[in-house]
């Protein structure tokens, strides 16, 4: 990692961790009375935290009554239409007789924090995942839902897979959005005006539609984000370590929404996971390829082999028989030498042949010619039922008591 990288990851996790928000006040009385109290404190607890009940008011009325310090975790606070989450410690307040009179109040937000910790714990189940080369729409699937489940909003989130020409998108994982809408984008074009997603990965850098009725990015796909109910569409391209494109990574919002700091962070941070486990994706098929073409190669080898093998035992066989056959036609022509036959081979058909007649051969009907060596051989390779004759047995009857 470069320190340029190094350097965008620290900000990204600072972004995801957020500001703590500090709270402190003066209480005063078994009621806790804000005495004195710091803006934040005012704007998050109000000016009577008594009443906020839950655990803040068990923490308050165990310090003003036992006189000890309490410390309280994660104690949940309704900050307008959210809940914050608090680190609370409660310090008593006494008089100069050692009586308590009210309480020191001091808090620290915890919510960003807490669930930055969530995040990272997902992330590196994730990460653990790859490792362990899980399949590739598993990964996708479960980082989808982990970024759902944990985002301070509600969030869908998609991911298209590059083709391998980079002309295209296809369905990664989307388990939030509604099955026609995957159906309808599976295979868009990338190119300028192409959604967000197209046209984040035609330029290979975030696009941000913060009101996909009102951007041109959308209008080819307008009515079809109106029928699954998405109003923004935040895309980031995922990006190989040498700048090949492997996808894209979006977070589809159902209202108008800018995005944060954390949010582009959390888009980051899970871009690159994303493109982790693509990469791995990748290598694992190309090497599951090779060992296919290998095996594939050695198959053949191994059949080219067995087939010279063959072919080596087929001529060594016809070897053999062509041996054999010469043996016999020398026997053969010596013991008719003497026999009265025609002078020239009759096994020439309309061309005729010269050659001296040598050797007779007979077939299963009883027919009979003689031949030059030459052409009895050729008769007895490619006719059935031909043989040597001799003039004790010839003809049909040679054939039925050979």
């Amino acid at each position: 990692m470069t320190a340029v990288s190094r350097q965008g990851a620290d900000e990204d996790l600072r972004a995801l961790s957020g500001q703590s928000t500090a709270v402190f006040a003066a209480l005063t009385g078994s009621a806790h009375r804000v005495e004195t109290a710091n803006a934040a404190f005012l704007a998050t607890v109000g000016e009577e935290p008594a009443r906020a009940g839950g655990a803040l008011a068990d923490l308050l009325d165990q310090v003003f009554r036992t006189g000890e310090p309490h410390v309280g975790r994660d104690i949940p606070v309704r900050l307008g239409t959210r809940e914050a989450v608090f680190d609370f410690t409660g310090e008593p307040r006494r008089d100069a007789g050692g009586a308590v009179t009210g309480i020191h109040l001091i808090g620290v937000e915890t919510t960003q924090i807490r669930h930055a910790q969530r995040l990272m714990a997902e992330h590196r189940a994730l990460l653990e995942q790859i490792a362990r080369q899980a399949p590739l729409a598993d990964v996708l699937d479960g980082m989808a839902r982990c970024i759902e489940r944990l985002a301070p909003q509600e969030v869908l989130v998609s991911v298209l897979l590059a083709d391998p020409d980079g002309r295209h998108l296809r369905h990664g994982a989307a388990p939030s959005l509604p099955v026609f809408y995957n159906e309808a984008i599976d295979g868009i074009a990338t190119g300028e005006g192409v959604g967000s997603c197209g046209t984040a990965a035609h330029r290979r850098e975030p696009v941000i539609v913060t009101d996909i009725a009102t951007d041109p990015f959308w209008d080819d796909f307008r009515e079809l984000a109106g029928q699954a109910g998405v109003a923004a569409c935040w895309s980031t391209p995922i990006l190989a370590r040498d700048g090949a494109l492997l996808g894209t990574f979006a977070m589809y919002h159902r209202i108008p929404r800018v995005p944060e700091d954390s949010d582009l962070a959390l888009a980051r941070v899970f871009a690159g996971t994303a493109a982790l486990a693509i990469e791995r994706h990748h290598d694992e098929q190309a090497r599951l390829a090779a060992e296919a073409r290998a095996r594939a190669a050695l198959d053949e080898l191994a059949t080219a082999v067995r087939a010279e093998q063959e072919l080596r035992a087929a001529a060594e066989q016809r070897a053999t028989a062509a041996a054999e056959l010469a043996d016999r036609m020398r026997t053969a022509a010596a013991a008719q030498a003497a026999r009265p036959h025609p002078e020239r081979c009759q096994l020439g058909g309309s061309p005729g042949c010269t050659a001296p007649a040598e050797i007779k051969l007979a077939d299963s009907w009883g027919d009979a010619a003689w031949g030059c060596p030459a052409h009895v051989e050729e008769a007895i390779i490619n006719l059935r039922s031909v043989f040597i004759a001799s003039e004790e047995l010839g003809g049909l009857a040679a054939y039925l008591n050979r």
